[in-house]
């Protein structure tokens, strides 16, 4: 089985920092916890419907499928490395992302269920208490539990990384920074989490600058490999030539 290249991890948490920034900006302009109801009605009642069809439907769940890709890709990467991950690290690594991803969901369901029970399902609108409820729910699973998640899948991405060799130690300091951020604060303020698109695009500047020292590396032994003549010994001498 080939594994996956540095390149398709870095291009692919990329695409997941895009979508989930995105997401964030546009998830800003829900109304929190401590607002009045009037603020909620008039969201659910307006622009809402449009606001968390958005992120429910679109920046979310792209943004999801687009981080497993990169799970999935890093720990390919990951099982070529010298010396070999350490097993425990390694699969809490793949356990984490999933739990992340699984609780951005969740959370996201959460937070769409009054806009799905009236634009989908017909219903009518809920009251703003009701609203609130599923708001803290939403929050509760993406603010609080997802982000444990994020917060372990970093850490223990960083200790493989700098384990391999691969990423630099002042690079991986910072890691482990946004890694604790990530696993010990507790805010409902979407602006908290930007910290994981941060720490996903560091990694992916790290696994391009792997991928291309590798393939540097395998340049000369590709092109001595593919020489059609081969290698060649030292040509026939002349006088001996002569004398046949």
């Amino acid at each position: 089985m080939t594994p996956a290249s540095p390149r398709l991890a870095a291009v692919m948490g990329i695409v997941f920092s895009v979508l989930f920034v995105a997401a964030l900006v546009v998830a800003d302009a829900v109304p929190h916890l401590g607002a009045p109801d009037s603020v909620y009605g008039a969201f659910y009642d307006g622009p809402g419907n449009t606001v968390v069809t958005a992120v429910a439907l679109y920046l979310v769940p792209l943004g999801g499928i687009a981080f497993l890709w990169f799970v999935v890709a890093l720990r390919s990467v990951l099982d070529t490395l010298e010396p070999p991950p350490s097993a425990m690290a390694h699969g809490l690594n793949l356990l984490s992302g999933v739990v992340f991803v699984a609780l951005l969901f969740a959370g996201t369901a959460a937070l769409a269920t009054p806009v799905f029970l009236t634009t989908i399902g017909g219903g009518a609108p809920l009251e703003p208490d009701t609203s609130r409820a599923l708001t803290a729910l939403g929050y509760g699973l993406v603010f609080v539990f997802s982000v444990r998640g994020a917060g372990m899948f970093a850490l223990t991405t960083t200790t493989l990384l700098r384990s391999a060799g691969v990423m630099p130690r002042g690079v991986a300091v910072v890691g482990y920074l946004l890694a604790a951020w990530l696993l010990l604060t507790a805010t409902d303020h979407p602006a908290s989490l930007l910290v994981l698109p941060a720490w996903v695009l560091i990694v992916a500047v790290v696994l391009l600058r792997h991928d291309r020292r590798a393939r540097a590396a395998a340049a000369p032994t590709e092109d001595t490999a593919t020489d059609p003549a081969g290698p060649r010994g030292p040509l026939p001498d002349a006088a001996t030539e002569t004398t046949r």
